[in-house]
């Protein structure tokens, strides 16, 4: 039994659910979600909740009953609260600026890195060595924060690159004579 599954998404004030076939669509203050739910499962929106119940008694749709839940619920924070992501710059000369819709990455290379940050995705930098990625779509916001990272990740022995901010960093000793 789904222990995830089985508690259902409670809509909050100015949420509103409708749910066609599969396809469950949540709106809010921030925006409009959508999620399409496999055959496994049956969704029902009542009173302001949203429920999952799995078709059958297969593996397969007691995994998609807890999976589906989740996505839901993910849908009902993203419209209201949001996403976000907090990356820290560390290492001498490192910096981030926002210009229009491209954030300028220095990390040290022979050139300056542009990055085109994506339409439904928010990317500020508060600091030079603060980057926050914002949005309603946690997988998006997940992914440009993870790009971001991608072009200089933190290595072990002086803890230079771009790292999360909630991350810890191994440290290693370095060689010794």
């Amino acid at each position: 039994m789904s222990r995830i599954g089985k508690k259902p998404v409670e809509l909050p004030s100015g949420v509103t659910a409708s749910v066609s076939g599969q396809t469950v669509e949540v709106k809010g203050p921030k925006g409009t979600r959508s999620f399409t739910a496999t055959d496994d499962v049956t969704l029902t929106v009542e009173d302001n909740v949203v429920t999952i119940t799995p078709r059958g008694k297969s593996k397969r749709a007691r995994q998609q009953w807890g999976m589906s839940r989740t996505m839901v619920g993910n849908l009902v924070t993203g419209v209201t609260d949001g996403f976000k992501k907090e990356l820290e710059i560390n290492g001498v000369g490192y910096r981030a600026q926002m210009q229009g819709n491209t954030l300028k990455l220095q990390l040290g290379l022979s050139h300056e890195v542009n990055f085109e940050v994506p339409q439904d995705v928010t990317v500020t930098a508060p600091k030079q060595t603060e980057i926050i990625v914002e949005g309603i779509d946690e997988q998006l916001v997940g992914q440009v924060a993870a790009n971001i990272r991608e072009w200089r990740k933190p290595e072990p022995y002086k803890g230079k690159g771009i790292k999360y901010k909630d991350e810890y960093i191994f440290r290693k000793e370095g060689k010794k004579k």
